[in-house]
């Protein structure tokens, strides 16, 4: 097993604080009302939403995967920190262990947010993955990061 590591780091006009309540914590709920065709669904399959809860993430028409499982790793409210693991699913690809993140918000000088995030892959035996897959990635995970963020900027009343 081989493991592959990758930082993104993303700049934010929205508060930590609130960038966090949107993204992280209600994010069950906001991502497939604001990307329907990127998350159709997401359930708890057991857990309360804290450590340990495992939630099944059902993609949209326009997604090329069905489904993902993900296991809440760590849930740090106070230092807006967060980490899950993409457990099972057919973005694995039979290729790929698990994949965890790690993702903390920070004020930046303007009153903003930096977020950055950690990413590894366990992959399975020999497996390597390409750069451009690793690149592709993060663009959807950017992508649905700027949906919020939009989403945010249109309705600054909410959160």
């Amino acid at each position: 097993m081989g493991v592959v590591s990758y930082e993104l780091t993303v700049t934010s006009p929205i508060p930590p604080a609130k960038l966090y309540r949107a993204l992280i914590l209600d994010s069950d709920i906001l991502l497939p009302k604001i990307v329907p065709q990127a998350i159709k669904s997401v359930e708890i399959l057991e857990g309360d939403g804290g450590p340990g809860t495992i939630k099944k993430v059902t993609f949209g028409e326009g997604s090329q995967f069905k489904y993902s499982k993900h296991k809440v790793e760590a849930v740090d409210k106070e230092n807006l920190k967060f980490s899950h693991s993409v457990i099972e699913g057919d973005m694995l690809m039979n290729v790929i262990e698990k994949i965890t993140y790690e993702i903390k918000l920070e004020e930046s000088p303007d009153g903003g947010c930096i977020c950055k995030e950690k990413s590894n892959y366990y992959t399975i035996g020999d497996f390597e993955i390409e750069k451009d897959q690793l690149k592709a990635g993060k663009e959807k995970a950017l992508g649905m990061f700027k949906a919020v963020e939009a989403y945010l900027l249109a309705n600054p009343d909410a959160y």
